[in-house]
This record gives C-alpha cells, sequence and structure tokens, in this order.
C-alpha cells in the first residue's frame, strides 16, 4: 500500500495498527494498545519541534525529577513526558493562541484576575529555562541536567520558592515560581493525558492509578468505594491497555 503524499510513516503505521484489535507479531498476539506503545516515539530517538538541544535537556531532566520512577510505577520519562510538553510548546497552549495578551498587566495580582503577562507560554519556557541555567552555571558550574539528583531537586525548590532571582540573570519580566508553575503543571498533565497528545505512552499512568480512561460508561463503578475496577483504560482513540 502506498503512502499518501505527506502522510508520516509513524501515523500510517499507527493508523493501520488501531484498525486491527489484535494483530500478530513474531507468531505472537499483539493488542491495538500495544501496537500504539510501539509506534509513539522513543523518547531517546525524539528530536524535538520546539526546543533546542540544551533546552530538551533542561525539560528531560526536569521532568525525571518532577514525576520519578519509584517501585508504585512509572516516572514522566517511562511514559514520554518531555514530547507532551514540546508538542504543547509547538500548538495553541504554547503560542497563546487563546490567551488575552494585551495589556494592562499586573504581574503580582492574584492568579484569580487571569494570566498576567505577555508572552506566551513557550516563550516563558525559552526564558525560563535560560535563566535558571545561568544560575546553576554560576552556583553549581554545571548546566542543569548535569547536576546530580539531590541538586537537581534542590534547583527545582528554589525554582518554586522564588529563590532564584531570574533579573540577576538578565530575565526581568518571567519570575522563577512562574517557570515553575508551567513546568509542574504540563508535567502532571502530560503523565496523565490521554496518549493521543504524546504522553502517557501505553497508558501506563492510567494503568498504575487504575483510571478507566475513555470508556463510555462505568456508571456501575463509580459508587463502589475501595473496589478496584476490573477493567484497563481505553484511550480516545480506542487503544485498550
Amino acid at each position: 500500500m502506498a503512502l499518501a503524499s505527506g502522510t508520516p510513516r509513524r501515523a500510517f503505521l499507527l493508523t493501520t495498527a488501531l484498525t486491527l484489535p489484535v494483530a500478530a507479531l513474531g507468531g505472537k498476539l499483539l493488542r491495538a494498545a500495544d501496537a500504539a506503545e510501539m509506534a509513539a516515539p522513543s523518547l531517546d530517538a525524539y528530536r524535538p519541534g520546539f526546543f533546542t538541544a540544551p533546552e530538551w535537556k533542561f525539560i528531560v531532566a526536569a521532568c525525571d525529577r518532577l514525576i520519578p520512577a519509584d517501585e508504585e510505577g512509572p516516572g514522566a520519562l517511562q511514559t514520554n513526558v518531555p514530547v507532551f510538553i514540546d508538542q504543547e510548546m509547538q500548538g495553541d497552549y504554547g503560542t497563546g493562541a487563546k490567551l488575552y495578551l494585551e495589556g494592562p498587566f499586573h504581574p503580582d495580582a492574584s492568579p484569580l484576575f487571569g494570566y498576567q503577562l505577555n508572552l506566551p507560554p513557550n516563550e516563558v519556557y525559552r526564558r525560563g529555562i535560560k535563566a535558571a541555567d545561568a544560575f546553576c552555571q554560576k552556583t553549581y558550574q554545571k548546566s542543569f541536567d548535569a547536576l546530580d539528583a539531590k541538586t537537581r531537586d534542590e534547583v527545582l525548590t528554589k525554582l518554586e520558592k522564588g529563590q532564584v532571582n531570574f533579573a540577576e540573570f538578565g530575565e526581568t519580566v518571567v519570575k522563577a515560581p512562574l517557570f515553575f508553575s508551567f513546568l509542574l503543571q504540563n508535567t502532571k498533565e502530560g503523565y496523565l493525558s490521554d496518549p493521543m497528545y504524546g504522553g502517557n505512552k501505553g497508558m501506563a499512568a492510567w494503568k498504575m492509578i487504575n483510571f478507566p480512561g475513555a470508556r463510555a460508561s462505568f456508571l456501575e463503578w463509580i459508587g463502589q468505594h475501595n473496589v478496584r475496577y476490573p477493567l484497563g483504560p481505553v484511550s480516545i482513540k480506542g487503544e485498550r491497555a
């Protein structure tokens, strides 16, 4: 079968795999969800469309510490959260297509008054990463991604608490806590999103928390507290885990 002009091979293979509830691979039965997970990009091989190479290293290192893998389940890297964030930065969310970016702005106003910058989220990331890495270079003589896990945690905590003054590194608009809030929120979103958006690879996070996903109906289980849901999650595309 020939590929239509402009159709990415990965997208073609994924679409083909999902048309079959069960496929065969090496004599073994392969579920559509497994085929979709295989078609999802490998984090090591993924080439970001928005982030530069140094920025990408920062994002990967930060996500790894915000949701690390442990005995309870996979972490942000195992579920392709950095891929989700990179794809977010290229879409309407990252470019601020649906944000009101006209003044007047009051950066110190309560969050209840809405977003108070004329910068889209992807520019907040770009400036925040640059300032955070400059802080790491000055303080530790290393980039953020080159720090050990404990020191990365210390840096992220300082960003969250506003203990890093971005103005010292030439960034006078974006504040450290704002940058951290974007990073943390988007990491959580990528971890728990539907796989079609790039994160939650293989619905691993949903399986860990026993979330049914986009199943058409599970009303009979809502009132059954402390009873484990017996069926696996289903994605928007119909993949079953």
